[in-house]
This record gives structure tokens, C-alpha cells and sequence, in this order.
């Protein structure tokens, strides 16, 4: 709220409203910025030699991307400004740190061939994070349009991951990179849809066999996760294509711009 002070003046009161000035909500702008270090630490990762790492980087700043818009809306701590941080932030660490990844890793040995993979990539990122933000209210909350810029990071940092646990050297997966690059790449800015998620309500009750099936999920994922996480985006990765046809073939509408007049609840969030 506004400051009221009272003034007195030849005997006359004078309201005077002092507007208070806006701050920046601390909270979830801490998981966008943990997200920003989870990209800044896959890059530095990548150059020190520690594949590895660098790819958890990118994962663990996905799980922290996921994690500050919900933390946003359950505090009640929304703001533009942690919207244009969330986007920055996303193009460092599912743009920029992916790209330079591979880069380093594999791609810089297909010489100019390698580079322009990497830029494809960051360029795309860097395209389908605009276009969400200026087609954040037109677009069927459902799905996304074109693959989301975290999930194709998990393809490009997950591939990696698993090579560097099987121990082969970037140099000898060097095609492959550049494929999976461009793959992900040009996913991102395509008219494909993919199943967002968002219309899963964590408040609601739930039947136990879910919370059963998400604790043997979870064992799963430990039994090797490079190969588990990447086998999983790999699906996620594919489903978009899979689900354009199926609604091709069906004669349904493959377009994601929602008729409905209502406003997304995802303002401003790339999941």
C-alpha cells in the first residue's frame, strides 16, 4: 500500500501520498537465478573437461526452471520483471550452454560443419523462447508449439551424459551431435505440438496407485539415470511428431492457437 502522510498548511490539512517503490520479489527470482548458476556451471564444465557435470549443469537447472514460476503462483509473487529474468535465464542455460557443450565436446572437430550446428541450435532457442513470450496468450495452454527449449537441452546434454558414462570420446559421436543438434534445434521452432503438462492440478487428491507409480518411477530413473533421462526425452522428444500425425490422420486441427478467450495461466514460463 501507499504511505499517507498529513501536512498542515495556513491551518488547512494536505493529504500528501507517498507511493511506496516497487521492489523485486526475492523468492522465486532465487530459482531463476539457480537455474542461470545450473548454466553457467555446465559452461564452465565444458571447458574445464568435465562432461559430466556439465550435463547435470543443464539438468539441474531444468528441475530449477520447472520449480520458480509454481513457486511464483503459490506465493502470489508474480512480476514482469521475473518474467524477462526466467526468459534471460532460460536462453543461457537451454540455448547458449547446450550449444557450447557440444561444441566443445564433439563438434569443434567437424571444423566450420560444427560450429554452424551449435549456432542452428542457440539461434533456435533463441527464436522459439520469442515466440513463446509474444504467443504466450494465443496458444492452447495444453500443449506447446514446437518443443519446448529444457526438453531440447535434456536431448543435447543427455546424449552427452550417457557417451561420457559409456566413455567414449566426443570425437568418434561427432555426426551424430551434429544431427541431434539440428534435430533439436529445428524441433524448437517448429508448428508441432507437444504436451505441456499444465493442466495437471498438484492440488488435487490423487488415488494412491499415482503415488505408487511415481516412487517406482523414481527407483527407475536411479537404476542408471544418463540413460533413463536421456530415453525419456528422447520419447518426450519424439511424441510431438507422433501426436501431429495421429491428428492429421484423425482430420482434428494441428494448430495450438487456442480460440478461447481465456488467459493462460503460464504467463512468461518455457517448460
Amino acid at each position: 500500500m501507499d504511505d499517507v502522510n498529513t501536512q498542515d498548511v495556513d491551518g488547512d490539512d494536505i493529504v500528501v501520498v507517498k507511493k511506496r517503490r516497487k521492489g523485486i520479489y526475492v523468492l522465486p527470482n532465487l530459482f531463476t537465478l539457480a537455474a542461470l548458476f545450473g548454466g553457467f556451471y555446465a559452461i564452465v564444465m565444458a571447458i574445464n573437461g568435465r562432461f559430466d557435470l556439465a550435463a547435470v549443469g543443464v539438468f539441474c537447472a531444468m528441475v530449477l526452471d520447472s520449480l520458480d514460476g509454481r513457486v511464483a503462483r503459490m506465493t502470489n509473487t508474480q512480476s514482469a520483471f521475473g518474467e524477462q529474468m526466467d526468459s534471460l535465464s532460460d536462453m543461457v542455460s537451454f540455448g547458449a550452454a547446450p550449444a557450447l557443450i557440444a561444441y566443445v565436446w564433439a563438434l569443434k572437430g567437424l571444423g566450420r560443419w560444427g560450429w554452424i550446428a551449435a549456432f542452428v541450435y542457440c539461434a533456435c532457442a533463441a527464436l522459439r523462447l520469442a515466440r513463446f513470450n509474444v504467443n504466450t496468450a494465443v496458444v492452447d495452454k495444453r500443449y506447446f508449439q514446437g518443443l519446448p527449449s529444457p526438453a531440447a537441452a535434456a536431448l543435447v546434454a543427455g546424449f552427452i551424459w550417457v557417451m561420457t558414462d559409456l566413455e567414449f570420446e566426443g570425437r568418434q559421436w561427432a555426426w551424430p551431435m551434429f544431427a541431434l543438434s539440428l534435430y533439436a534445434g529445428l524441433t524448437m521452432v517448429t508448428n508441432v505440438p507437444f504436451y505441456s503438462f499444465k493442466d495437471i492440478q498438484m492440488k488435487r487428491s490423487v488415488p494412491f496407485v499415482v503415488i505408487v507409480m511415481i516412487a517406482i518411477g523414481i527407483a527407475v530413473i536411479n537404476i542408471d539415470p544418463p540413460i533413463v533421462m536421456f530415453g525419456l526425452f528422447v520419447c518426450y522428444g519424439l511424441s510431438g511428431y507422433a501426436l501431429y500425425f495421429w491428428r492429421k490422420t484423425k482430420g482434428i486441427p494441428t494448430s495450438v492457437i487456442s480460440t478461447s478467450t481465456d488467459e493462460p495461466e503460464e504467463r512468461g514460463l518455457h517448460k
